[in-house]
């Protein structure tokens, strides 16, 4: 194939192919590449090597293109070659992602995520669950959730959001973006504030991310750790009466709980993991 007849074949795929642009642009982009690819009409392509880097400067630009003006960063359509858990017991699952982050994962959810995750931090979410994400400033992690985009680098937050119910986002810790589907606006949420998104309308509110003990009973944290992490907690007896005023993160993690309690009061402990049990002592 001579240089000419190379020329028209490769802009006649460039015309073909489907980019969201209109004829002027493309007519423009053409004659940039047309510019950088066949510099003179006096040069001759050596072998068909070059040809073969022509047709590969042109695939790889198209596919540049298509990703500019397709790839939206909160566009719920996303293509995720998925990895798929489930939760279908009747209490909250603990699992960790390929790049550390901890989930807890409620009854009747699931999560589903790309078989790269280590560079394609995505995560689609139907249902409710608690992500302690694992910092990594290359890598931004998203949630899609309905209509809805969390995006975050290092932190702590809740997603909730069934199908065809509304999106409801509480933070933790640290801070995240928040989008919807075909709205230019986002929303930075701090520690404390919560986002809802139903009937196409975004509103952010606080909620309280504390639990206050004020001068309650050691053993009502033991009934706190059983009901919220489902850890039976024994203390000896003659603590049961002990008080204490303490203010937790909701979503705290357990270790911290429990060492918090030994330190102030001056006990041991021993976790044990197979039974689920912590005993002081």
């Amino acid at each position: 194939m001579d240089e000419k007849k190379l020329e028209e074949e490769l802009k006649k795929l460039w015309n073909e192919t489907p980019i969201p642009h209109s004829d002027s642009e493309k007519e423009a982009s053409w004659e940039q590449f047309q510019s950088k690819t066949f510099p003179s009409k006096k040069q001759k392509f050596g072998s068909w090597r070059h040809y073969a880097a022509a047709a590969a400067i042109l695939i790889f630009t198209l596919i540049g293109v298509g990703l500019y003006f397709t790839n939206d960063p909160i566009s719920n359509n996303i293509e995720i070659v998925e990895n798929t858990i489930e939760n279908t017991t009747s209490i909250i699952k603990i699992v960790a992602l390929p790049d550390s982050t901890k989930v807890e994962l409620s009854p009747n959810s699931k999560i589903m995520y790309a078989t790269n995750f280590a560079v394609n931090r995505k995560v689609e979410i139907s249902g409710e669950a608690y992500f302690k994400v694992k910092k990594d400033k290359k890598h931004p992690f998203q949630v899609f959730c309905n209509e809805t985009t969390t995006t975050v680098l290092g932190t702590a937050f809740t997603v909730k959001g069934y199908p065809k119910k509304e999106v409801a986002v509480e933070l933790y810790e640290g801070s995240v973006e928040m989008s919807v589907k075909n709205q230019d606006k986002k929303w930075i949420l701090k520690p404390g504030e919560k986002f809802i998104y139903g009937n196409e309308i975004a509103s952010v509110t606080e909620f309280n991310r504390f639990l206050d003990f004020d001068n309650e009973k050691l053993s009502t944290i033991s009934t706190y750790i059983e009901s919220n992490y489902g850890y039976k907690v024994t203390i000896p007896q003659e603590y049961y009466n002990q008080r204490i005023t303490v203010r937790i993160n909701k979503k705290e993690d357990l270790k911290t709980i429990v060492q918090l309690i030994s330190e102030m009061y001056n006990l041991n402990f021993e976790v044990n993991e197979k039974l689920k049990q912590i005993t002081f002592q």
